[in-house]
């Protein structure tokens, strides 16, 4: 941990000295974006690529962000992940690409070839061994030794179905580092979900901006109307009822029927579905609607009926896809078991949103103090040997295109306005509701943590707190 010159911790620029208000500095100052370059992006585990991505020995890819590179492949003897820098003077051994482009290879096989430097020809094998230094008599024998020119190893694990890398050898697991939620993760088979596609855009707005609009569901009711309208009973009873203490949804409109009730919810998946496809898959609404008048035996009590309605479609989804082969969970069982939130945030910069068994992914790395890339992915189960091609890339589109799905389309017509606003004289901080904006503040906390060098193991405990915390109460990070 580095020390200031007193022996204290790191000073931060623009600290959150209230739980409750962000400085808004803290999205477009050049030196709190230096400061997590420097002491924040090292530390943490970051999503470098699927795990589909690179299926075969050999196989590599690219992960590049805040300016460094580092190559995953896939070897004989596991995962592992290079710093992608020739040990002769630097140049990019492969890919060599930025974040965002795709008109630059960015994976590929080495088993055959190795890594090549594209400067003088130096070689090196798929775990990293020098294979060759053209012209080996001309440099002294100090400058060969195996540690001087073999490549340099960046920490690399695999957990939920991708590969993370972190720069920081004495940084706690993956696991240690997600917490209880990994193992609740896991329980939904978040490993055998596979990629149907990629976007991503470049939006002109600091990289927590663009991750603090999923942080909360608070802003469903204006940004995404579509689904206010079709279940407004549910939306309104956790955010404006002040007698919900604990928010509980109110599943059922006491004012319509039970199947008018179904209806609302159908159309409520239908909406999810089309405006993100994982998040509910096209299958899965197919299912339910086929229950859509299974309204024998359900409970009078509307709220119970719904819930129990639900139970129906739950366990129809389980039981219809595993008929078809797909590797799903029994969703009933791992519901009670291992429940998860409807957006599971995995610091720093990785976002799962389930509903029944597949799931929409967010990837968001910074590209400067206010810009970043956005990648959303479509994850969902298929039978053993009938898995799509990986995708590779994403289609990368303008922030403000027609193609992105409907709800990422209103989240990206808000970012970027909402990053202009933080410029207005007077806007000093963000204002957090300390019950259902918690999450930004705890993880923001956290990352204040990572910038003064508080302690690895402290700064794991705290992260564990994030599992959850979607929609959540500011919590006590204990340090």
């Amino acid at each position: 941990m580095l020390k200031s010159a007193d022996g204290g911790l790191r000073p931060v620029p623009f600290p959150i000295d209230d739980p409750e208000r962000i400085p808004a500095k803290r999205y477009y100052d050049e030196e709190f974006y230096q400061a997590e370059v420097e002491h924040f992006w090292p530390h943490v585990w970051q999503m470098a690529c699927r795990e589909e991505q690179i299926p075969e020995v050999g196989d590599w890819i690219e992960y590049t962000n805040v300016g460094k590179s580092v190559i995953v492949v896939r070897t004989a003897n596991g995962v592992k992940a290079f710093h992608n820098a020739c040990r002769h003077r630097g140049v990019p051994i492969a890919g060599g690409t930025t974040v965002g482009a795709s008109h630059s290879k960015a994976h590929g096989n080495c088993a055959k070839t190795g890594f090549v430097c594209p400067f003088h020809g130096w070689r090196w094998n798929m775990d990293g061994e020098s294979t060759l230094v053209y012209g080996k008599h001309l440099f002294s024998d100090r400058q060969l030794n195996d540690e001087d020119i073999n490549l340099v190893p960046c920490r690399a694990e695999v957990w939920g179905g991708c590969v993370w890398i972190n720069h920081d050898d004495d940084a706690a697991s993956v696991k240690e580092t997600f917490g209880p939620v990994a193992d609740r993760l896991e329980a939904h088979n978040v490993q055998g979900l596979r990629a149907e596609w990629c976007y991503g855009t470049e939006i002109p707005a600091n990289w927590k901006i663009a991750m603090e609009a999923f942080m909360e569901g608070y802003h469903v009711m204006q940004t995404h109307p579509q689904l206010q309208h079709a279940v407004p009973t549910m939306y309104d009873s956790m955010y404006a009822v002040a007698e919900n203490t604990e928010r509980t949804p109110m599943l059922a409109d006491p004012d319509k029927t039970i199947e008018e009730n179904i209806a609302a919810q159908i159309r409520n998946m239908e909406l999810l579905s089309e405006g993100m496809s994982g998040m509910i898959h096209e299958k899965e609404v197919e299912i339910a609607r086929t229950l859509q008048h299974a309204t024998d035996n359900l409970p009078e009590d509307k709220g119970a009926a719904i819930m129990t309605w639900l139970g129906m479609v739950m366990h129809q989804v389980s039981a219809q896809l595993k008929e078809r082969g797909e590797p799903i969970p029994d969703l009933i069982s791992v519901a009670q078991s291992d429940p998860i939130n409807a957006v599971e945030f995995l610091m720093p910069h990785y976002f799962l949103l389930p509903y029944f068994s597949s799931m929409s992914a967010y990837r968001i790395r910074p590209t400067g103090p206010e810009s970043c890339f956005f990648e959303i992915w479509s994850l969902t189960f298929f039978p053993e040997g009938e898995e799509p091609e990986p995708v590779m890339e994403p289609i990368v589109l303008p922030y403000d295109s027609a193609e992105f799905p409907p709800i990422p389309r209103q989240d990206y017509s808000n970012i970027p306005i909402q990053q202009k606003g933080l410029h207005a004289t007077g806007f000093e901080y963000m204002r957090l509701s300390n019950r259902v904006e918690g999450l930004i503040s705890n993880y923001q906390r956290i990352l204040d943590g990572y910038l003064a060098g508080v302690p690895n193991e402290k700064l794991a405990k705290a992260t564990n707190k994030l599992g959850g915390n979607f929609d959540g109460r500011i919590e006590d990070l204990e340090f």
